[in-house]
């Protein structure tokens, strides 16, 4: 199994704040979500969109959360349990087919942990697919890169963290380019691309963005022991720094978001 760049106790919880409900369900209705459907909720987290899916199927529709954390499954199950949700801990390298059928896979801020796998990944989940099923995948494009107002020394420590991400825990800021590709080359049909922003921070900082932010410096300065040669404070001179310019009203930092959703016919299904 990857190991999770993020993995941490609170990290059940940054999940759950961090989601803006109203966006999900706009996003989900874009993708398709019918009434009756059987979901599958690939990385599921916290369980809140979980949730959602399985409100938005109505009473007759299921959902399966697929997660390979078990703490964050046990969260899930404690704050985001009801009738016709299933929450199941998977590896999602391995195979899913045990599963059963879908007419509906969402899969969410996953692919970017698998930089080398994330194609393998889609086709492996398209096989989970009813005919005319829906898969809708959602990630981020420069992910954590899109910063102005920072000194250049830090500008260049957040560039630096990027590639170690990339070489050496299989990160990928870049995934959301990718997606189209991923549905055109496994012959998806009525694929349509939305782009949205995610991350939009300016002005007075918000508290969510401040813990979610700074669990992810945490994290990533405690995973990547990298050398931080501009700072003779080492990681608490930058983490100090990154805190520091990050609450300036000054500061501007973006996200774009790419959704692409695609419909399976019955001669792509092995």
């Amino acid at each position: 199994m990857n190991k999770y760049l993020m993995e941490n106790e609170d990290e059940a919880l940054r999940l759950d704040l961090k989601i803006d409900k109203n966006q999900i369900k706009d996003q989900a209705r874009w993708a398709g979500i019918k009434p009756g459907m059987r979901i599958a909720d690939i990385g599921s987290g916290s369980g809140t969109i979980t949730y959602l899916l399985r409100k938005m199927a109505g009473p007759d529709g299921t959902v399966v959360g697929v997660e390979g954390s078990r703490d964050r499954i046990d969260y899930a199950v404690k704050h985001y349990s009801t009738s016709g949700i299933e929450y199941t801990c998977r590896d999602i390298l391995e195979p899913l087919d045990d599963l059963g059928k879908f007419d509906f896979i969402w899969v969410r801020f996953v692919l970017q942990y698998y930089r080398s796998n994330s194609f393998d990944i889609v086709s492996n989940l398209s096989r989970l697919l009813n005919p005319g099923g829906i898969i809708c995948l959602i990630d981020q494009d420069n992910n954590g890169l899109c910063h102005f107002g920072y000194p250049e020394r830090l500008n260049r420590t957040i560039q630096m963290l990027a590639h170690i991400l990339e070489s050496r825990f299989n990160f990928d800021p870049f995934v959301g380019r990718k997606l189209y590709s991923y549905l055109y080359d496994l012959r998806f049909q009525d694929i349509d691309v939305n782009i949205a922003q995610y991350n939009l921070i300016f002005g007075q900082l918000r508290e969510i963005d401040r813990f979610n932010w700074m669990k992810k410096i945490e994290r990533v300065g405690e995973n990547a022991e990298f050398e931080l040669t501009e700072y003779e404070g080492g990681y608490e001179e930058f983490c100090n720094e990154f805190q520091t310019c990050f609450a300036d009203p000054r500061r501007f930092a973006y996200t774009p978001l790419i959704l692409c959703r695609g419909i399976i016919n019955s001669g792509q299904i092995s």
